[in-house]
């Protein structure tokens, strides 16, 4: 599905919701976060229309109406025409300066490439072309609402000339969370370009805190993602409105991917389809369990400190750790355990991390991406939905059912 978060593009990601407050090995604080079809250019149109009959009559229409007030930042034109193409749309501010933007695929409106200003009059121009020649002109102009009072924070988890995993979702996160009955008019601002083509589809979790995209499979390496967020202005239910756009590109690295079975407390790790390595592990223990499913690398830390007094209280822990890769919001990672290599390969004795020792934690460590996709069996205890990057953990019919819009039959 083509559609228009860390974009937190260069920077950080801002305005993450609160990581989940559950116990496990290591700490629970987050990390930072972070299709259109262009339009004609107005020059496209001709500078004397025929003077013979239309044999079909050009209807067009445009939105906002003229003279509209108080219009959302996020306004798009709405175009209906018959009998004719939209051959250039013309959008400028009170200054007279041009207003970029594309059309939707459909062409049922004209999307501009940026959040409108408030409280400014634009002017808009929109000229159809029939396949004889003729054309049809129609203008508007309308005035924007003044600044948001209440706003909707929102996260882009992708950085801008990265290189991610194949099993990097496209990640959205919402605060406060988006209810279900605002969910499609967000959706349809959540824009996402494949190159080469794999169409996806947005999928929201029960809280609407979070929405991920993906492909039925896991993304081409060499994949190219185009991510525009624009729900800047955008209205998200309960009075408030959408706090910024976000964007970013990326690409997809090579396939690397981590299997951990608890049966054998094994790691085996492929690259492109061939095992690169094999690595005795030690899980939680059956009072920490760690969680079973397909789980993504979401942040990579050389050195960093797990902290679980201010969960477990006089039972938990401070301890100094290398090599940290984190696969759950809830504070499961795969990391060195020089502590526990005596188990590795024989007992589970973890408080839910995947140990490893020190030389397989570093070898890791410097093979992987974010969004490297890491796959846990048989711990008996499945990872919760949205603790982590985890669309991968439902099958393809499940996942659609979460978009807020319809879903192309191809792709349901």
């Amino acid at each position: 599905m083509v559609g228009m978060r860390r974009s937190l593009v260069t920077a950080v990601v801002a305005a993450v919701i609160a990581p989940l407050a559950l116990s496990a090995c290591g700490d629970n604080k987050k990390p930072a976060a972070a299709s259109f079809k262009e339009a004609p250019s107005a020059s496209a149109e001709p500078s004397a229309p025929p003077t013979e009959a239309a044999a079909v009559p050009i209807e067009l229409s445009v939105t906002p109406a003229a003279g509209k007030k108080n219009v959302p930042l996020s306004a798009e034109l709405g175009l209906q025409v018959s009998g004719a193409k939209i051959t250039s749309v013309t959008l400028t501010d009170g200054k007279g300066k041009a207003v970029p933007g594309k059309l939707r695929d459909d062409g049922s409106s004209w999307v501009p490439g940026r959040t409108l200003k408030p409280k400014q009059t634009y002017a808009a121009s929109v000229v159809a072309t029939s396949d004889s020649g003729l054309t049809k002109t129609v203008t508007t102009s309308f005035t924007t609402m003044g600044t948001p009072a209440r706003k909707t924070g929102t996260g882009l988890y992708l950085f801008d000339n990265h290189t991610y995993g194949v099993a990097m979702p496209v990640v959205v996160e919402f605060n406060p969370g988006i209810k279900k009955a605002d969910r499609a008019a967000v959706q349809k601002r959540m824009f996402v370009q494949t190159s080469p083509a794999q169409p996806g589809v947005w999928s929201w979790t029960s809280s609407g805190t979070q929405a991920y995209y993906r492909a039925k499979e896991y993304w081409t390496p060499g994949t190219t993602l185009t991510v525009r967020i624009a729900v800047g202005g955008v209205p998200t239910g309960g009075g408030r409105y959408g706090d910024r756009d976000r964007g970013a590109t990326a690409k997809i690295g090579r396939d690397f991917r981590m299997t951990v079975d608890n049966k054998t407390k094994k790691m085996t790790v492929t690259q492109d389809g061939k095992v690169v390595r094999t690595a005795p592990v030690s899980l939680g223990r059956p009072s920490k369990p760690s969680v079973s499913g397909t789980l993504v690398v979401m942040d990579k830390l050389p050195q960093t400190v797990f902290d679980t007094t201010d969960t477990d209280g006089a039972a938990g822990y401070r301890t100094d750790i290398e090599f940290a890769q984190r696969i759950t919001w809830s504070g499961q990672y795969i990391h060195s355990a020089p502590w526990s290599v005596g188990s590795q390969g024989r007992t589970n004795v973890s408080h839910g991390c995947v140990n490893v020792s020190p030389s397989n934690a570093r070898w890791l460590f410097d093979k992987t991406l974010i969004g490297d996709p890491v796959t846990v069996k048989g711990t008996g205890v499945k990872a919760d939905y949205g603790d982590g990057w985890t669309p991968w953990n439902l099958s393809w019919n499940e996942f659609v059912k979460g978009s807020a819009l319809p879903v192309p039959e191809a792709l349901g």
